[in-house]
């Protein structure tokens, strides 16, 4: 199916994206794609260094005649989210995406695409191969982990880097020129429970809910979207008195909205009306409020087995209160920057089981006290619960400069070769120029890319059109980076 995808144009893209997406790649688990990086750096002949911490950088020279251009850093993340459908047989560590061609976009068979950040480093892959693209002196830097934690982008050293702008391929519509991101901070959520053996006459029912939009929870919190452990904790929270809890599994990975969850609980069986009556009621409520955003939501409920173990009922309250009460979705809008989302938070991982409770969130904020609060009123809520709570992984935003000199040339570029002026525009996401500028600090900044749709969830797709655009588009840029 692949091959599909190679017969496309702007092919020097989309032959390095396929050659990429053959190589497993999870956050956190970069060894291959580290070493397929490097390998295709020494096949060119190109300076090609990992530093501490992984991140791989390959420097090419400038082409004859752009020696006089400032230098500069094309930069984009190797690791990808990896999600899939339920029903979808993968192994994300032995096997490389499955890809095919739909109209107009390059899809993934039931799991995330990896076009964020693929496309980028495809790109920048090209540039590096060709004989034929003008540019000034290039350092691509091939950063690692953006995805939980930006620990690559956190680790680079300072004085490793020379050039003065920095080109990130990171931003997924391809009308936009990025000049700013929100920071975040992981809050964590961590309890226990003392299990009860199950007795009395009981039946066991597993509640499953899926068929949510999921997405990114950054690029697509403000719209509305279902997020499955809010809604599945709807679901319990209505029966909380005549169920007994045994196990909770919602969500996956942080920076994703989560579009299932599952649950296991036993019900007394003189309750098993009310509680089938309750379900049935509150189904109803929660298809109907979301059936216009969401239409393939399910929820599923089905007698199994009569758990061993479950929770307390003082234990089960507490964990339904505190997630009725914690915060999930916009918590505040940009009062400077129209429609942009300031300050959220993603109530991504529940897990319940065997005497442990955690709660895993992803706060974001381009504020950074606005952060602050949205944290410390999360930790109140779970603190009153009775759980330990953690932050981490924190790292900041990226301010945006509108006197930017790269933003003016983009800026003009854009409408020369488009009749449109383009979106200037900070967005909910992190993206890693806020880190890299730490130890960078005068380094001018941009970032922009192709159209990329559903990102960090199996309905990723990459726009075929956009990124013809977008090839156009960098190509001039290189051509037209200022003198020195």
């Amino acid at each position: 199916m692949s091959q599909a995808v190679r017969a496309l144009e702007p092919a020097e893209i989309w032959n390095h994206f396929a050659d990429l997406n053959a190589v497993p790649r999870a956050s956190k688990k970069e060894e291959r794609v580290i070493q397929f990086m490097k390998n295709f750096g020494n096949s060119l002949n190109l300076e090609t260094i990992e530093d501490e911490v992984g991140n791989v950088i390959i420097r090419k020279p400038a082409t004859p005649g752009m020696e006089d251009r400032k230098a500069i850093v094309m930069q984009s993340h190797l690791d990808m989210v990896h999600q899939k459908n339920n029903d979808t047989e993968f192994d994300f560590d032995t096997q490389g995406i499955i890809m095919h061609v739909e109209g107009d976009w390059v899809k993934a068979d039931g799991t995330t695409l990896g076009a964020d950040n693929g496309l980028g480093v495809a790109t920048i892959m090209a540039v590096l191969a060709s004989d034929e693209i003008a540019h000034p002196n290039l350092e691509a830097l091939f950063t690692i982990d953006e995805e939980t934690g930006m620990t690559g982008a956190m680790g680079l050293k300072g004085g490793l880097l020379q050039g003065e702008i920095l080109l990130n391929l990171d931003t997924e519509e391809d009308d936009e020129i990025g000049v700013g991101c929100a920071g975040g901070v992981d809050v964590t959520a961590e309890g226990s429970y003392e299990e009860i053996v199950t007795s009395g006459d009981l039946e066991g029912y597993e509640i499953v809910l899926k068929g949510l939009q999921g997405g990114h929870s950054g690029m697509d919190i403000h719209k509305g979207w279902g997020n499955a452990n809010k809604l599945m904790n709807r679901l319990l929270y209505a029966s909380k008195d005549i169920i007994q809890i045994a196990s909770i599994n919602g969500g996956s990975l942080r920076n994703a909205i989560p579009r299932e969850s599952v649950v296991r609980i036993a019900v007394k069986r003189e309750h098993v009306s009310e509680f089938v009556s309750n379900m049935d009621a509150m189904q109803q409520k929660i298809v109907d409020e979301f059936h216009l955003l969401e239409p393939e939501l399910t929820i599923e409920t089905h007698k199994t087995n009569v758990p061993q173990n479950v929770m307390s009922k003082e234990h089960q309250l507490k964990l339904l209160s505190a997630l009725q009460a914690a915060h999930n979705g916009v918590f505040r809008m940009s009062p400077a920057i129209a429609d942009l989302v300031e300050t959220s938070n993603n109530i991504a991982k529940v897990t319940v089981g065997e005497g442990t409770i955690k709660i895993e969130c992803l706060t974001r904020s381009s504020v950074e006290s606005s952060k602050e609060d949205m944290a410390r009123s999360l930790r109140a809520v779970f603190e009153l619960a009775g759980y330990t709570v953690q932050l981490s992984g924190a790292y900041p935003g990226w301010a945006p400069n509108m006197e930017s000199p790269i933003l003016k040339v983009m800026d003009e570029l854009y409408t020369q070769l488009n009749g449109a002026k383009a979106n200037v525009a900070a967005c909910h996401a992190g993206l890693e120029c806020g880190i890299l500028g730490q130890n960078y600090p005068g380094m001018d900044m941009i970032s922009f890319g192709p159209t990329i749709k559903g990102a960090h969830s199996p309905d990723e797709r990459a726009s075929i059109s956009s990124t013809q655009k977008y090839w156009e588009f960098v190509k001039e840029i290189l051509k037209n980076i200022p003198k020195k």
